[in-house]
């Protein structure tokens, strides 16, 4: 069995980004993937009941996602509004589609509230961020998926070269 990829929308060319844009990758391994029909598209953020584009978002007082799913702290959109449910409920169904599709590894776009792995913007909105993950990512990981960002697809790939031998 070939292993699968959930990957973020928006890295695939999808204008599913806040402010309608995609943050399309061109890597010949993504091109390949794809061609390999090994990537399970998902944007989060949407599939948690948000239009686009939508106000930014970030995790308040540089906490992390793992910290949001324990109910210790809250993503605010740009207006404060409190938007942590479908946060989580975007995390909890781009979970289910991996499962759903035996996906063992994610590839996700860095920075943002749901699929940042290395590192997210600390809650105040002046562009400045921390090391952590966003909710999707995290939860992803305590759930045994390997999150990459979309820095590391090389790395990616060497995970699957060594699963595959």
């Amino acid at each position: 069995m070939v292993p699968r990829i959930l990957v973020s929308a928006c890295l695939l060319g999808r204008p599913v980004r806040y402010n309608g844009s995609a943050k399309t990758v061109a890597h010949a391994l993504i091109a390949q993937w794809q061609r390999e029909e090994r990537l399970v598209p998902v944007c989060p953020e949407v599939a948690g009941g948000f239009g686009v584009p939508r106000p930014p978002a970030e995790i308040a007082h540089a906490a992390s996602g793992a910290a949001v799913l324990a109910g210790a702290a809250r993503v605010i959109d740009a207006r404060g509004e409190d938007v942590t449910a479908p946060f989580v409920r975007g995390a909890q169904l781009a979970l289910e589609l991996a499962l759903a599709h035996d996906c063992r590894f994610a590839l996700l776009v860095d920075g943002s509230p749901s699929c940042g792995s290395r590192a997210i913007y600390d809650g105040s909105f002046t562009g400045h961020k921390h090391a952590g993950a966003g909710v999707t990512a995290a939860l992803l990981r305590q759930h045994g998926i390997e999150v990459f960002a979309e820095t590391e697809i090389d790395a990616l790939h060497a995970r699957l070269v060594q699963t595959a031998a």
